[in-house]
């Protein structure tokens, strides 16, 4: 019998799996597929990009016009190649599959470009973060854009308070994690960034965010690239400056 799946044949019973669970999620019809793909990623603490079916699988259904399965791939594109950098401490792998990666991006970029979502948005974002992978925490920035909130610690070594730095609907101020979740917390405005005044990373990404015709993430990002006081202590910190600690 020939077979009309558009991946190599394979003879183990972990590829037939993993070339099977990339059929399914091409199809764009299964929402449960992605989850079962990420958990057959996931071995010894980390995703394992090596297979050589993944990244071509994922980069055609990135340049597809499905946005769903299209913004799924290059997340897990982009979470892939970030855990290869941090497992082997190397570009390698991002290196030598590089045609591939700039697809990727490429796609990431176009479908930024056109997506009025806002968590999708955030998402498509820390894609192109990860792909790009100058940085390690963007997974970590996009969480708090998209969740609306930061779990921080005060960087004062006599401190050390749990912060709660909140952006977004409820309003944007930094509280401690005892309070967070009382109609009584007490509370201290953040201090966002002057979007004039912002620099590298942040600059760029209010920049695109802007762009993009997503008002409300840019002005997220002030606050993320801004400053929240310590309820404790009363020591101000930067926001993203204490994401970047918390992460690494």
């Amino acid at each position: 019998m020939t077979s009309n799946s558009p991946f190599p044949p394979v003879d183990e019973a972990g590829s037939g799996r993993l070339a099977a669970l990339l059929e399914r999620a091409a199809a764009g019809r299964d929402s449960q597929v992605w989850s079962d793909l990420w958990t057959e990623l996931y071995h010894n603490g980390s995703l394992d990009v090596s297979h050589p079916l993944v990244l071509p699988a994922l980069t055609d259904m990135a340049e597809g016009d499905d946005a769903d399965t299209a913004a799924s791939a290059l997340h897990l594109a982009g979470a892939l190649l970030v855990q290869a950098d941090q497992r082997h401490e190397t570009r390698e792998l991002r290196d030598r599959r590089a045609p591939e990666v700039a697809r990727l991006l490429a796609a990431a970029h176009r479908w930024r470009r056109v997506t009025g979502d806002r968590d999708g948005y955030c998402y498509l974002l820390e894609a192109v973060l990860n792909l790009e992978g100058d940085i390690s925490w963007g997974e970590d920035l996009v969480w708090g854009l998209v969740s609306e909130e930061y779990e921080l610690e005060c960087p004062d070594e006599d401190c050390s308070e749990v912060l709660w730095v909140v952006i977004g609907e409820r309003g944007f101020f930094s509280t401690s994690e005892d309070h967070a979740l009382s109609d009584d917390a007490e509370t201290l405005p953040l201090h966002p960034a002057a979007p004039d005044a912002l620099d590298g990373l942040g600059r760029r990404l209010h920049g695109l965010a802007l762009a993009d015709g997503h008002e409300d993430v840019a002005h997220a990002l002030t606050h993320a690239f801004g400053e929240a006081t310590c309820p404790r202590c009363g020591r101000r910190c930067s926001v993203v400056g204490q994401v970047i600690a918390r992460s690494g």
